[in-house]
């Protein structure tokens, strides 16, 4: 759901793309993402593009042809995240395990050590499989080894603590429409000075235009340098989707998420769900994964939530498709109330 004063932002004037007032709300922006994310990295900003162009913009900019790239693959877009890989040249191994587990520390320490890769990369919050990957089992390990980190954070930034700087991830990426309630269209991406030193001195010409970060940058930066064009109304929704955060306290925000979270799966529970993620502890907050009671198609019940609620529950992907029901409480949803009428939605339903 998208943030109100998001919605009322983009009926602000559309002005152009180096007006005084335009590139105050970007700078806001830009510090206002660098809280969400839990980093001081000075090359923080919304790359123009859905979470995926987020995602192929980190693999473009630093994973290298014929480089090595560990992949803790257990969902839909850590394999989005390999392939991507592969297609610009990396050799992938992939440390796998079923989808709605994460891995241990002691795990990610084994396969590194053995593959030692030039590249690590995981989805803290699975989208897929509402699993929770903490970093903290993995980037001592990489750190090690002397790889650099690559986070998805899509799902988790905004709702849940991603805390780049403590836990030492090198780059991370979002997307706009889920814990920042704001339209889709604009991805964060925050990279760590160390990160951007190695893209620096990178020889080779990108084999993208449009994500390539060096040329990408040159319009955050004084003079403006165009290289691609903004949109104004998705920068006023991101400004306001933040200030609303900022406002609202970023532990007051993600207590609020967990509790409903909570709320919602113990609800669920009562009404014969069964979580596809066993572990409470390794849960994402807002987004509950769930198999249908016995006798429950997952498809017809999201049909009827629809049209009899107007109620768009998310289906599986990949290997879950057509097994479970995925349905997030971000942002606004986010309360005991919106928690309670979709229960009652579900049961109705049943």
């Amino acid at each position: 759901m998208v943030e109100p004063r998001a919605y009322q932002a983009m009926s602000q004037p559309v002005l152009g793309i180096r007006d005084p007032y335009f590139l105050a709300v970007m700078s806001e922006v830009r510090a206002g993402l660098r809280e969400v994310f839990g980093a001081a990295n000075h090359m923080t900003f919304p790359v123009p593009a859905s979470g995926s162009g987020a995602m192929e913009t980190a693999v473009a900019n630093f994973v290298l042809p014929g480089s090595k790239v560990v992949v803790f693959a257990a969902g839909y877009f850590a394999d989005r995240i390999g392939t991507m890989a592969q297609r610009y040249g990396a050799i992938v191994a992939r440390c796998e395990k079923a989808w709605g587990e994460v891995f241990s520390s002691e795990e990610a320490n084994e396969f590194i050590e053995r593959q030692r890769p030039e590249v690590v990369a995981f989805v803290q919050a699975e989208t897929s499989t509402g699993a929770y990957q903490s970093g903290r089992a993995i980037v001592p390990a990489a750190k090690r080894a002397g790889a650099l980190v690559i986070a998805d954070c899509v799902t988790s930034l905004g709702a849940m603590p991603v805390e780049l700087d403590s836990v030492g991830i090198d780059v991370a990426f979002s997307c706009s429409q889920k814990g920042l309630s704001c339209p889709a269209g604009l991805s964060p991406i925050s990279i760590s000075p160390s990160a951007w030193d190695l893209l620096a001195k990178r020889a080779d010409d990108l084999t993208t235009w449009y994500f390539d970060l060096r040329l990408m940058t040159k319009y955050f930066e004084p003079p403006h340098v165009y290289q691609h064009t903004p949109s104004p109304p998705l920068y006023y929704a991101m400004h306001q989707g933040l200030a609303a955060i900022e406002e609202e306290g970023l532990g007051n925000r993600f207590e609020r998420h967990r509790r409903a979270g909570q709320r919602l799966m113990q609800g669920l529970t009562s009404l014969g769900f069964q979580s596809l993620v066993k572990n409470p502890e390794h849960r994402v907050w807002h987004l509950a994964t769930v198999l249908p009671p016995a006798g429950i198609g997952e498809a017809e019940l999201r049909q009827r939530l629809l049209e009899r609620y107007d109620v768009e529950v998310a289906p599986g992907l990949g290997q879950v498709a057509g097994k479970i029901l995925r349905i997030g409480t971000m942002g606004p949803l986010a309360t005991d109330e919106n928690v309670d009428f979709l229960l009652d939605a579900i049961k109705g339903c049943l």
